[in-house]
């Protein structure tokens, strides 16, 4: 499973770290990633990144939003930086997780989301 933390109220211009992290039966996990949604419409990826460090961002957010892992703690973060009231949203935390040596496939797994609400 996945626990989100770190949502909250920011004024805008602000900053944020969302942290997320696996736990349970792991053997591996591929990518991980974070996505948003706001009522009433589709769930938007905001970031992903591969075992190895690579990323890629929204371009929303774009020069703003940073995401980062920490293999050894099975974590994926979300550094939300110059925050602005479009930027509210909840944020779900994905990854996509071999549970056990024997699982040919990687099962994608959803964290609870956490609030962001950005206003003044």
């Amino acid at each position: 499973q996945l626990q989100a933390s770190g949502g909250g109220l920011v004024q805008p211009g602000g900053s944020l770290k969302l942290s997320c992290a696996a736990s349970g039966s792991i053997f591996s996990i591929n990518q991980m990633g974070w996505y948003r949604q706001t009522p009433g419409k589709q769930r938007e990826l905001v970031a992903v990144i591969s075992t190895g460090g690579a990323t890629s961002v929204a371009d929303s957010v774009k020069g703003r939003f940073t995401i980062s892992r920490d293999n050894t703690k099975n974590a994926v973060y979300l550094h939300l930086n110059s925050l602005n009231p479009e930027d509210t949203a909840v944020y779900y935390c994905n990854a996509d997780v071999r549970r056990t040596m024997s699982d040919t496939t990687y099962f994608r797994f959803w964290g609870q989301g956490t609030q962001v609400t950005v206003s003044s």
